[in-house]
């Protein structure tokens, strides 16, 4: 069993990076200034219910400095804790192929030239906004760097995608899986527990869900109400229930042990800045949060995939 002798008993992206380049690898947040299909009346207004004004990228560089000025001020930064580090371009804040192709091109290929130790380039952004040709440029672009393409799903259900006002069914999402892994570009969908309307159950379904599909990473989040959000204001106006910090840990658990064992676990738990965050106040103890996670693991002698299901 590969986790015996392992400290953390599921497949981390940092055991994954230093096992793949042989050193340290941390990302660089890049902000591109990007907008959203879903904000500016293409496919939708406002966003997703839960998302912030300046999108999900509020740990991005500012827009105010070109890409250089911000890898640098990250790049410095980071080597204080890291001395000796390889670097990941990282596209966050809002939807991050939602310019021409041309656009995009000339973006991209500059960040992958900012430093010769850049190892690859991860790329946020919508399933509704991967058209034929984007998809081709980042093929293109995996030949000269490891291009990852991270989803936001959140969840399978539908009446939970009509709640967020996501605004894509999850026929989009899985056409454009389907479309990335056909050119060989490595996928990481991110998901949300604690949404209102969902159980238990239902937060395992959509891990199970993403079993049956050809994807290389995961993110599982718990659902943050932020300042300045509609989510915000509905919570304001008719609160509603959000899991503890300990059904977050068994929930997550529970979706680790399903989860197919190749995929990796690119995060447990997700940040939101402490000058926005209304609900819930315990996910700013990150640390803590991983913890009780890989305590509850080993308490109950289980590991990530002790429970998959291989399916056709």
């Amino acid at each position: 069993m590969i986790w015996q002798n392992q400290e953390k008993k599921y497949h981390t992206y940092n055991r994954y990076l230093r096992n793949k380049y042989g050193q340290k690898v941390f990302k660089v947040s890049l902000n591109g200034h990007f907008t959203c299909p879903n904000k500016d009346g293409s496919k939708g207004l406002g966003g997703c219910i839960f998302c912030s004004p300046s999108g999900s990228g509020d740990f991005a560089g500012s827009v105010k400095d070109d890409l250089q000025t911000q890898f640098d001020s990250v790049k410095t930064m980071m080597h204080e804790k890291w001395p000796n580090a390889k670097y990941i371009a990282y596209f966050q804040a809002n939807t991050n192929t939602y310019k021409p192709t041309e656009a995009l091109k000339e973006m991209f290929e500059a960040s992958i030239a900012l430093d010769p130790d850049i190892v690859g380039l991860n790329i946020g952004t919508r399933c509704d906004a991967l058209e034929a040709s984007k998809i081709d440029l980042l093929a293109d672009l995996n030949k000269k760097t490891d291009v990852t393409i991270e989803l936001g799903l959140q969840s399978i259900h539908e009446a939970t995608s009509e709640w967020m006002n996501r605004g894509h069914d999850l026929a989009c999402f899985e056409s454009a899986v389907k479309a990335l892994r056909k050119q060989k570009l490595e996928v990481v969908v991110h998901i949300i527990n604690g949404f209102p309307n969902e159980t238990e159950s239902m937060m395992l379904e959509t891990v199970e869900y993403l079993n049956r599909l050809d994807i290389q990473g995961i993110k599982i989040h718990m659902l943050h109400v932020m300042k300045n959000t509609a989510l915000a204001k509905q919570y304001h106006e008719k609160p509603f229930n959000l899991l503890t910090k300990e059904a977050y840990v068994s929930i997550a658990v529970k979706q680790i042990e399903r989860l197919n064992p190749n995929i990796i676990v690119h995060r447990l738990t997700g940040d939101s800045p402490k000058d926005l965050l209304i609900a819930p106040l315990w996910t700013l103890k990150k640390f803590v949060v991983l913890n009780d996670i890989d305590k509850k693991m080993r308490r109950q002698n289980t590991y990530q995939g002790k429970l998959y299901q291989q399916t056709d």
